[in-house]
């Protein structure tokens, strides 16, 4: 036989399967009805692994693997299939919905802003991208930036989320873990940073460079040529670093800052453009106390914690293959009261308009133990 022969015989196949495939999903259809009519749940948990195991059960053990994630697949596709035949909303999606209506077409040209840090920081950089007029509240911690949101005491706040060279700030990812809040919008910020000290100060002179722990990972190795006697010292905040440096009567000491802190704070700089790569992003997302969808937006965020047990991920992973959406971050950090149990943090690339979203949020909650919406926006670029 020649390929071409094989390939006859699978297309062949593939066309009975596709005739049975759609007379499944059109039982499936009907029984979604009847359990409309008996307010019947459509998943039945237990249901679905007993059919599962049964239907491996049935063929060879080499074959039984794939026939079960083949057929776990198909049980994905039967739901969301059952969901929109009997338009089925769930609450997350309700609330979208509402916020799509309620909130104005317009982003805010001028709001209270909570960012981190102190003037100069990247964070005010980002807050001037999203907002024509704000008027910057600084605050010394990310905590007490989500804590201004909670308690009302500012409109949006700022924050710092990933950076192209030193990846996720694992801080924000554990307070997202427990605050209350929404992402409305976020923004990708060129980084560039700068070695700046006293007026009269060489660069030969440094012994000690402060900075944040991101900007002295994303800097590190033009710090490497400095040598091992220059100590890195870690502080909160990039711009708070050149004040310190420039409050200190120490002349052995320098900051890793963004230009504008040249000015501001009175310094030299010794050397621009440190940062290891050229394209240094760092992505900052706005946050508020209510959920806010402003017209186009194409993200969402999720945050999920999934059973410990084999093939949860992968159980979750496929209800986004199945549906076609994009997954354009997957992120991941250890729940610190659970062993070895993780949070996953995710973008999607999807309308919040499309039915995709819908179909997503319609039942995700009944695989994972926790499930938290984060928001659906646009990034500004």
């Amino acid at each position: 036989m020649s390929l071409n022969d094989f390939r006859e015989r699978i297309d062949r196949i593939d066309d009975e399967l596709l005739r049975l495939f759609e007379r499944r999903m059109d039982v499936a259809r009907e029984i979604a009805v009847y359990k409309k009519s008996e307010n019947i749940p459509i998943l039945d948990r237990r249901r679905e692994a007993e059919k599962l195991n049964a239907l491996a059960a049935k063929v060879s053990p080499d074959i039984a693997p794939l026939a079960y994630n083949l057929y776990d697949i198909m049980f994905e596709l039967s739901r969301s299939h059952q969901s929109a035949a009997i338009q089925s909303v769930s609450p997350i999606y309700q609330e979208i919905q509402a916020a799509i209506e309620n909130t104005d077409k317009l982003f805010p040209q001028s709001a209270t802003v909570a960012c981190q840090g102190v003037e100069g920081a990247f964070s005010q950089q980002a807050c001037e991208r999203l907002f024509k007029r704000p008027s910057i509240q600084y605050f010394k911690t990310f905590d007490n930036v989500f804590s201004a949101i909670e308690n009302g005491f500012c409109d949006y706040g700022v924050l710092p989320l990933e950076n192209s060279i030193a990846g996720g700030v694992n801080k924000i990812y554990s307070l997202m873990q427990t605050r209350d809040f929404k992402i409305v919008k976020s923004v990708r910020l060129k980084i560039d940073h700068n070695l700046v000290a006293h007026r009269e100060v060489e660069l030969a002179d440094i012994r000690e460079v402060f900075s944040h722990e991101q900007a002295l990972t994303q800097c590190a190795s033009f710090l490497e040529q400095l040598g091992p006697d220059v100590k890195l010292t870690r502080v909160e905040n990039t711009a708070a670093s050149a004040q310190m440096v420039a409050n200190s009567d120490r002349r052995d000491s320098a900051a890793i800052c963004s230009h504008s802190c040249i000015e501001l704070y009175d310094l030299n700089c010794l050397a621009r453009d440190i940062q290891d790569r050229s394209n240094n992003y760092t992505r900052f997302i706005c946050i508020s106390k209510k959920l806010e969808i402003y017209p186009g937006a194409d993200k969402t965020s999720i945050m999920m914690v999934l059973p410990h047990r084999p093939g949860a991920l992968y159980k979750a992973l496929a209800r986004f293959y199945a549906l076609g959406i994009n997954l354009i971050k997957l992120e991941s950090r250890p729940l610190p009261d659970r062993d070895f149990q993780f949070m996953f943090y995710l973008d999607l690339e999807t309308s919040v308009y499309g039915q995709e979203l819908a179909k997503l949020l319609d039942g995700i909650q009944e695989f994972c133990e926790e499930f938290k919406y984060l928001g659906s926006y646009t990034e500004v670029v």
